[in-house]
């Protein structure tokens, strides 16, 4: 009987040994988790360099005279350490041609209804699409899915000839640049806002309608807290894009100064015969101040929402 059970204990021993259950076994998960982790770790390091070094180049070019940028790269600060804030005087206060700080706020104010307008519009029908039951709601929502592929440039003309007919320039004259970046924002934020909203348990929403609470107290109790990192991390999304865009902000802008963002006056910084692109630096730098401030500001939603149902539990 003592020998029976001595086997028995034996092939259970190896077994766990064989699955990597033993102290061996053990040992060698751990280090095998501590290169991964190192792996990752280092190949994390390499990627963040590769990504630091432009931008402090960047920003170190923005602060050196004309005539170093133009004859020397930017690593030869320690050789030529000469700095100036003349770049920025000359891109934030210069002549009209160069003066940047119309543009800047033409960006604020494009892209801030630009980013709430279609995030308000998805949010309520990501709810009709997950939440509500009613009769074709797969084929529209298979619809709105399709629109994704539609290149954005095929809708420019038809889009600027109905703004021009309707006169809806002339009423405001941001509102083609507003609708133009709502339509064109609109089915990828249904289609992830619906996928989040989809993975709520339904129990809460049962659970709140027994309690008597509408479709109105459910959406703004129940979904919009949850829902907040997904909703941060599109945000995050939707202002970069509109931010960095100019194609549609050079289309629906009608080359009018005025209303022209930022990126259209970089784009003439350089000058006429590129005589001035030295002062790339300079406004470059200046164009991703409040991209960052967005992203540091909401970087927490957006690591939650991009880790949203990676876990279960």
């Amino acid at each position: 009987m003592t020998a029976a059970v001595t086997d028995v204990d034996s092939s259970t021993q190896a077994a766990d040994a064989a699955m990597g259950g033993g102290p061996r076994g053990s040992a060698a998960t751990s280090a095998r988790r501590m290169l991964g982790n190192r792996i990752g770790s280092a190949i994390a390091l390499v990627i963040a360099v590769l990504w630091t070094v432009p931008t402090f180049g960047l920003f170190l070019s923005s602060l050196r005279p004309e005539r170093q940028i133009k004859g020397t790269g930017w690593w030869t600060i320690f050789a030529n350490p000469g700095l100036t804030l003349e770049n920025y005087e000359q891109v934030l206060g210069g002549s009209s041609s160069t003066n940047l700080s119309q543009y800047f706020m033409n960006s604020l104010v494009i892209c801030i209804p630009a980013t709430l307008l279609p995030l308000a519009l998805a949010i309520m029908a990501a709810y009709a699409f997950s939440v509500l039951e009613w009769r074709g709601r797969d084929v529209v929502f298979v619809g709105v899915f399709a629109l994704q592929i539609v290149p954005l440039q095929m809708a420019l003309i038809p889009l600027l000839r109905f703004f021009n007919d309707t006169g809806a320039g002339s009423v405001l004259l941001y509102l083609p640049l507003w609708i133009a970046h709502t339509i064109f924002a609109l089915p990828l934020a249904i289609f992830l806002l619906h996928n989040f909203m989809s993975e709520v348990p339904r129990d809460l929403v049962e659970a709140a309608r027994i309690d008597g609470a509408g479709h109105v107290a459910v959406f703004f109790r129940i979904m919009l807290p949850l829902m907040m990192p997904a909703i941060a991390s599109f945000a995050i999304f939707q202002f970069l894009w509109v931010w960095n865009d100019l194609l549609v902000g050079l289309t629906f802008s009608g080359g009018q100064r005025l209303i022209q963002p930022l990126t259209a006056a970089l784009a003439a910084l350089t000058g006429d015969r590129g005589q001035d692109w030295h002062l790339l630096t300079a406004g470059a730098f200046v164009s991703i101040v409040i991209p960052l401030v967005v992203f540091f500001s909401l970087q927490r939603y957006f690591v939650r929402g991009l880790l949203a149902g990676s876990v279960k539990g």
